[in-house]
């Protein structure tokens, strides 16, 4: 399945109000990165083996594509322009040695 295609058929279980469309899903987006590292935490922990907790991420990153998904799809975002823009980005730094710092306009 393609970025595209997801993002539409996210429509079909966008249940929320939609005068506060953003603030709902930036909350849902960070609670499901916060399931994420919980899962990280617990194997951490030793509580869960590294195969459960690849069966849990993959339930858990899935939430967070969903939320980022929507909120893209709110916004008129295309998905891929998202992702475009960002690999830039990060190899921009990379290609001027400032992977690692602070700020975004680095």
């Amino acid at each position: 399945m393609d970025v595209k295609e997801y993002q539409l058929l996210t429509r079909k279980t966008a249940i929320y109000p939609q005068e506060t469309f953003l603030e709902y899903l930036t909350l849902g987006l960070a609670s499901e990165a916060g399931e994420v590292s919980g899962v990280v935490k617990k194997y951490i922990r030793k509580d869960n083996d590294l195969d459960t907790a690849k069966e849990k991420l993959i339930k858990e990153l899935g939430d967070v594509m969903w939320y980022w998904a929507r909120l893209c799809d709110e916004l008129g975002l295309n998905p891929e322009e998202v992702m475009e823009k960002n690999i830039n980005k990060l190899l921009n730094r990379k290609a001027n040695n400032t992977l690692q710092g602070d700020g975004d306009d680095r």
